[in-house]
This record gives C-alpha cells, sequence and structure tokens, in this order.
C-alpha cells in the first residue's frame, strides 16, 4: 500500500470567531477581517471569516442558552429551524446550513476555531481526529514556521470527552487555543500568537493546493486520556483548589504522588495515578460549571502520511 494520500484542494475555508463570546482575540481578529481580507486572502482559497454567536460576543459572555461549541450533536442538527429552540441551538442550525452540511461533500473543507483559555497553555492546536493527514500536515508546518515559539498539538478523540464542536462541520476541523488570557480581555502578545498561526496555517493550504507535495512526517501530540474534577462533599461543593504546584503548569509532568490539589483546610491531595501524565486546561474559569479542574493526557508520537493534491 502507497504511503502517499491524493486529497481534494482545500477550496474553502472559514475562521470562526466567537464560539465563546467573552473570548476576544478570536472576536477582534474575524471583526478585523471582515472589514479587510486582505490579510487572509489566498489564491485559489475562498476564506471566510465569521463571528458564531454574535449574541454572546454583544453581551462579551460565554454563551446565552447553551454553549455553542457542544451544540453541534446529530440530535440538534435533525431539528427543525422554525421551532422554538435554544439561542444556539438556532445558530448550530444556522452555521451548519451555511457552512455544511456536516459530513457532506458540500460541507467546507477546513474551519478554524478561535479560542483563548485562561489556562497557562500557550499555543494550542486541536486536532478531533489522529488519522486525518492533511490536518497532521498543517499542524506540522505550523511548528516549524512559529518555531522557536511553541505550538502543542492537543488531539481530543477519547470517547468519554467527545462532543460535538462548531467546527466539527468542516471536513478538517481545527481549534486553536491560546492563553492565558482573561475572560473578556485582550492581550496584545495573545492576540499577534493567534494572528501568526492563522497566517502560516493559510499559507499552507495555499501551498497544498498549488501543488507542493508533503514528505511522510512525524508530529508529537498530547492526547486526552480524562478528566478529572475537583474533589467535592456530598452536596456537590468543591472543597479543594489546584494545588499551587499545579497551578500554570499546563503540558508539564505529574508524576504519581505529586500535589494536585489543596483542600480548603490545608490538606494535599495527590495524584494517585500508575504512570506520568500531563496536564493542560489547568484550572480553567469556564470548565468550572463543567465540573472539570483540567485534563489528562498522555504524550504519543503520529505519523503523518506524504500527501499532495489531486486536482478534480
Amino acid at each position: 500500500m502507497s504511503c502517499e494520500v491524493s486529497l481534494p484542494e482545500a477550496k474553502k475555508v472559514a475562521i470562526f470567531g466567537g464560539t465563546h463570546g467573552n473570548e476576544m482575540s478570536g472576536v477582534t481578529l474575524v471583526n478585523l477581517w471582515l472589514k479587510n481580507r486582505a490579510e487572509i486572502r489566498r489564491s485559489g482559497v475562498e476564506v471566510q471569516p465569521f463571528i458564531t454567536n454574535p449574541r454572546a460576543v454583544e453581551k462579551c459572555t460565554r454563551y446565552i442558552d447553551i454553549d455553542l461549541n457542544r451544540a453541534f450533536t446529530p440530535e440538534n442538527l435533525s431539528k427543525r429551524e422554525a421551532e422554538d429552540h435554544p439561542y444556539e441551538i438556532k445558530r448550530a442550525l444556522e452555521i451548519n446550513r451555511i457552512f455544511g452540511p456536516k459530513g457532506s461533500s458540500d460541507a467546507y473543507d477546513v474551519i478554524f476555531d478561535l479560542h483563548n483559555t485562561t489556562s497557562n497553555m500557550g499555543c494550542t492546536l486541536i486536532l478531533e481526529s489522529s488519522q486525518d493527514h492533511l490536518n497532521l500536515q498543517m499542524v506540522h508546518y505550523i511548528k516549524q514556521a512559529v518555531a522557536p515559539m511553541t505550538c502543542s498539538v492537543l488531539v481530543n478523540e477519547h470517547p468519554f470527552l467527545q462532543y460535538s464542536t462548531s467546527r466539527s462541520v468542516a471536513k478538517h476541523p481545527i481549534g486553536l487555543e491560546v492563553g492565558p488570557q482573561p475572560q473578556g480581555v485582550l492581550r496584545s502578545n495573545i492576540f499577534q500568537s493567534m494572528r501568526l498561526i492563522l497566517r502560516h496555517a493559510l499559507d499552507f493550504i495555499e501551498l497544498f493546493n498549488g501543488g507542493m507535495e508533503f514528505p511522510p512526517c512525524t508530529v508529537d501530540v498530547y492526547q486526552v486520556t480524562e478528566r478529572v474534577d475537583y474533589p467535592r462533599d456530598t452536596n456537590g461543593n468543591i472543597t479543594a483548589m489546584v494545588h499551587p504546584n499545579l497551578q500554570d503548569c499546563d503540558w508539564e509532568p505529574l508524576n504519581p504522588g505529586d500535589p494536585m490539589f489543596l483542600t480548603f483546610d490545608g490538606r494535599t491531595v495527590e495524584y494517585k495515578g500508575g504512570n506520568t501524565v500531563y496536564p493542560t486546561f489547568i484550572n480553567e474559569a469556564a470548565y468550572y460549571e463543567k465540573q472539570q479542574a483540567f485534563v489528562i493526557t498522555k504524550r504519543g508520537t503520529l505519523i503523518a502520511r506524504q500527501i499532495k493534491v489531486s486536482k478534480m
């Protein structure tokens, strides 16, 4: 079997900002590009900047009724637009109609979904499949282009953590998470990092469409294995906080016996797992409501096959 993969051109690309209305880097960039698209224009590619949740952006809140980034389930997308639904379900149906339908040949080729996190994650590209060779080659290209700046790759295909994101409408969905940045705040360094990564991502698509072949490569990734909640009492109230030794230590090793939480009465809760793991999204503000203190990942290496464009 040949190791080379021929793939169609990525002709339709969308850049989503404001999936969460208080994550300001993506909101600001998309609004800039809606006014002037020169920066994101690439030969042979239709690039569509798009504010995903405009009502949440207007109120500078994560969402209005429900989390839009969890709304693109088969059940929700099978609903009728005319019926009375929570705002984000109505918006999911509209987005699916414009950029999908999800899973169809008419769906957009690539959707970049721009997010900010309060966690100390730096720049992180999020993939929803370890078998998407176009995306693997793209993140490899981006990582090389931005070096020595670090850009981690998180693969989220664990069955306990899968959810239907707004970007999942596309054939090749990519999330971009940059932090730390407080909700409702714009920081210039975070903004510029996001802008730089998008520039290189669009360059890659233009090169691929233009016929450049990308040889096999390896990509170091972090693969999600589980999520960890805060310690709670019998009423569900949080009884501990992230330990100072773990706070702001995204992507750093957490070894068996290392401090994980500090209870309000001063006791240390240690990590009881049997292997070294790599936590991230540590103490993310938006995840308190989701009962998640951080996610645990394992380090791995994925092989991206050689790709070339298949002109139709």
